[in-house]
């Protein structure tokens, strides 16, 4: 028997609802898809409660309706939110035993982790590889008979308010969340091929107000942070720099504009509404190249801070050479070229793999996230129809910020 699963990205700029059916061999037919533009919500992080709420409310709507369908929760993405990853090491005696599910449930209890001086909501406890006595690199020790279990966690948090002023905002829409996922590693679910993640590779989600990063490397997410910067500033510049409306600058950005600056000596002229004019013949032209002479500068910075950012973490150092760009700035003509020049890396531009039911409208860079928050709730529901369930509260509505992390982790791997 089919069961009903949904996902909401909740962005700066626009909110993607998807909904699906998820059949008992774990396959995925989407069945309906909800697009809102985004209100309340700014770099990420929710605002204004009652605007956000209004717009999630009526991306649900359109997803529900096009299903034909109701949906009580949501998988929620994040983005924003001071995105933090840590690393968590722990071992246990296990005397020559077969190693079972209790034995690595014992080794997560173990672990030791450092809360910081903030309050953080725990996202993900990802077992990036166990060690069984000297055999190193063991993805699943479960099933093998060792004398000690070793595992190394990869931990995933964001700052708390934030996540709770997003549930609290879903709440309001009568909806609850089943359970909180970071953007970027929901976008690498849906774009990466599974060498890339074995082989290494550094995923870069451009969002409207925030750009969202993950590195992959041996299989899972080694690291994951956050950049308050995004294609809506690009947006934004072009408004105030041609004195034109925000909307008319998002569509000169979207059909003009070149992030790598197009010819120099283009006299193209394209003509955009002014500021403040209600007439709508009250247009003024401008040359491509000024566009340009906007948009480039901001690009650059954008890719100098992601690539220092990069540089400053040892997770990196992992994933040689190869980036994967997507979300909605990543549609920018010429977007791969700068990255790669900036970055010094190798650059592909991805949009989601082929999902049953995804249709080619809603299958672009923008829809990354909402795809791979379906991808990720699949994988969960699959893992929790042979595990019973435990009636615990997850840590993310617990009363301290990490809750009892030793019982989610026991509950999601």
């Amino acid at each position: 028997m089919s069961q009903t699963i949904a996902a909401l990205d909740a962005g700066t700029t626009r909110i993607n609802c998807f909904i699906a059916e998820l059949d008992v061999a774990g396959e995925i037919q989407i069945t309906g898809i909800g697009h809102e533009v985004s209100s309340g919500i700014s770099k990420g992080t929710v605002i204004d409660m009652d605007s956000a709420a209004n717009a999630i409310r009526r991306s649900v709507h359109r997803a529900e309706t096009m299903a034909g369908t109701r949906v009580d929760s949501v998988f929620a993405g994040l983005s924003g939110n001071a995105v933090n990853s840590s690393y968590a090491e722990a071992s246990i005696q296990v005397k020559g035993r077969t190693i079972e599910d209790e034995d690595i449930q014992n080794a997560f209890d173990a672990a030791g982790l450092d809360q910081g001086t903030i309050d953080y909501a725990l996202l993900h406890a990802i077992p990036i590889s166990f060690k069984l006595d000297h055999a190193v690199g063991i993805r699943d020790p479960r099933g093998m008979q060792g004398n000690q279990l070793s595992v190394h966690l990869h931990l995933v948090s964001v700052a708390d308010s934030g996540l709770r002023n997003l549930i609290s905002c879903v709440n309001r829409c009568d909806l609850t969340v089943t359970a909180p996922v970071n953007n970027a590693y929901a976008a690498g679910l849906a774009c990466l091929v599974q060498d890339e993640m074995d082989l290494g590779v550094t995923l870069i989600d451009l969002g409207g107000g925030t750009t969202n990063i993950a590195t992959f490397s041996e299989g899972e997410l080694s690291w994951a942070t956050t950049i308050p910067i995004g294609a809506q500033h690009i947006t934004n510049d072009i408004a105030k720099g041609l004195s034109t409306p925000v909307a008319s600058a998002e569509r000169m950005k979207r059909f003009f504009a070149d992030a790598m600056g197009g010819n120099p000596v283009d006299r193209e002229m394209v003509e955009i509404p002014m500021l403040g004019e209600t007439d709508n013949s009250a247009v003024k032209q401008v040359p491509k190249a000024l566009l340009a002479g906007i948009v480039r500068p901001r690009l650059e910075e954008t890719f100098e801070m992601i690539r220092d950012t990069l540089d400053r973490s040892s997770a990196t150092q992992l994933t040689d050479r190869r980036v994967v760009l997507t979300g909605g700035g990543s549609e920018l003509s010429g977007i791969a070229d700068l990255a790669s020049q900036i970055l010094d890396k190798q650059v592909r531009l991805a949009r989601p793999l082929p999902i049953q039911g995804l249709a080619e409208a809603a299958a672009g860079p923008d829809c990354a996230s909402a795809a791979g928050i379906l991808i990720y709730a699949a994988t969960k529901h699959s893992k929790a129809r042979n595990r019973p369930s435990q009636g615990r509260p997850p840590p993310w509505i617990a009363e301290t910020a990490l809750g009892r992390i030793s019982q989610w982790l026991k509950e999601n791997f």
